[in-house]
């Protein structure tokens, strides 16, 4: 099944994507792949983005003329793909990810689509990854797509090791719209980030109603 966002109808979802660049052979490939591992099991269903929003962070990478990038929370390696294609041919994207078997399926697509070599996977608490890093401005773009009770510390995390006018994208952001009747501690995390996030002077904020609720942080 092809992930779509819960404002969509199917046939809504199927307009989107139809008149939107469509995934190639590659991108087709790794999300049949990993809708496969979801009807087996082996995967959530609800960790795949939905192909417009790939197509949106890479033609977004590109606009922004991106040279460095993060990427928190890995998965398959759908995301990653599409960053590392909007990146120029000496730019760099570091995932940070836990689990080896996932990412796996990762790098297996990352080769063939002949991105290997500007992609770099740590595998780890992320938490722990990004602190380990030099709290100096690095990256142009991050992407955040792990623990939902952990945003905030990300947030935080990545301010520093942000360049000036670099972007952070926070995916999950309206929780299948349960953002108005939290129900677990992910939804209520997001409920307080996404309010305190729009009053933070650090940085410029925007909640797209994109998929599951994309934000868009801008560091001033």
């Amino acid at each position: 099944m092809t992930p779509r966002s819960f404002l969509l109808t199917p046939e809504l979802a199927d307009y989107v994507r139809a008149s939107s660049e469509r995934p190639d052979d590659v991108a087709a490939d790794l999300l049949a792949e990993t809708a496969a591992m979801a009807d087996r099991g082996e995967v959530p269903p609800t960790f795949q983005i939905a192909p417009e929003q790939g197509t949106f962070m890479q033609l977004l990478t590109r606009a922004l003329g991106v040279r460095r990038a993060v990427e928190i929370g890995t998965f398959t390696g759908y995301s990653a793909l599409c960053v590392a294609r909007g990146l120029p041919d000496d730019g760099s994207l570091l995932c940070l990810d836990t689990s080896e078997e996932w990412t796996a399926v990762a790098r297996r697509y990352w080769a063939r689509a002949g991105l290997a070599d500007r992609i770099e996977l740590r595998l780890g608490d992320a938490h722990e990854s990004l602190r380990a890093l030099p709290a100096v401005q690095t990256f142009d773009l991050a992407f955040v797509d792990a623990d939902k009770t952990g945003y905030a510390d990300y947030v935080d995390q990545l301010h520093p090791r942000m360049t000036d006018g670099g972007v952070v994208l926070l995916d999950n952001t309206l929780r299948n719209g349960r953002v108005l009747d939290p129900q677990n501690d992910d939804d209520r995390a997001l409920v307080e980030l996404n309010a305190a996030l729009a009053a933070d002077p650090r940085w410029e904020t925007v909640l797209l109603p994109l998929s599951d609720g994309l934000t868009m942080l801008r560091r001033r």
